[in-house]
């Protein structure tokens, strides 16, 4: 059982349209969460589920989330002050495997922090891919820059970098033959169009899944997703193979 933490905000700071970033305190954490993995925050005392949110990355003794602030929970957070404590559980789930080879990475919109602590442990073996839906949606792009091979940005409007989405640059890099896996996350829109492509090109892919989570550990069952059998994101993902057995079954027709 994961443990739970009183955990120091550091920095809390908007860094996007209704985007946040946020660095807490816990050497604890730091120490035991992996690429992929995630935390879940009690967001005051009068809501009683907690919020699930990525790892964006950790140094020494801080980790980093980016978060929207879109529903109750996640407003409430964005109004929290450096030197204020909050109530984590963590670190929760499984995350990403990093190939040793060349490989490429997908964030999608909100979907982006988590692929920077992949990036950060690829040793500038990866290309990255990022799409948001114009530009003031765009985060974490230096960050990205300083520790990845190349970085593409697309946009649905156009506003900034590549028009288009991220599964059309996605398909020219595979197209070359060059890359070993693709390790993505974002909607499930897109991760259904990128799992389809790499299924079709047979190249090795790891998605990490969005759902609605209320006890973080496998209890209640309302991350469970449909698969080959019932599979519950917290525990048994959120980072999926789509290869092995088990496979998440979002696209018709994956197998």
């Amino acid at each position: 059982m994961p443990n739970v933490y009183n955990c120091k905000i550091a920095e809390n700071t908007q860094i996007a349209d209704g985007i946040y970033s946020l660095v807490f305190d816990c050497e604890e954490i730091t120490t035991q969460s992996g690429a992929g993995q995630f935390v879940h925050i009690k967001c005051g005392n009068e809501r009683l589920l907690r919020r699930p949110i990525s790892i964006c990355s950790v140094s020494k003794d801080n980790v980093r989330i980016v978060y929207e602030a879109k529903g109750e929970g996640t407003k409430w957070l964005s109004m929290q002050k450096p030197g204020e404590e909050l109530d984590i559980l963590g670190p929760l789930g499984n995350g990403f495997t990093i190939p040793e080879g060349k490989f490429i990475i997908v964030g999608g919109g909100i979907g982006t922090p988590p692929m920077l602590s992949v990036a950060q442990a690829a040793n500038k073996k990866a290309v990255t891919i990022l799409g948001f839906r114009d530009k003031s949606k765009i985060i974490l792009q230096k960050e990205f820059e300083e520790v990845c091979k190349k970085v593409i940005i697309t946009t649905d409007d156009g506003s900034d970098g590549i028009k288009g989405f991220v599964t059309g640059e996605l398909e020219k890099l595979l197209a070359t033959g060059e890359y070993e896996a693709v390790l993505s996350c974002g909607p499930q829109v897109m991760q259904d169009s990128i799992m389809k492509l790499c299924t079709e090109y047979k190249i090795p892919c790891q998605v990490s899944l969005e759902e609605r989570m209320a006890c973080g550990v496998g209890a209640c069952l309302v991350c469970a997703c449909e698969a080959f059998d019932m599979q519950r994101v917290c525990v048994d993902g959120p980072v999926f193979d789509i290869h092995r057995e088990h496979v998440v079954k979002l696209q018709k027709g994956i197998s």
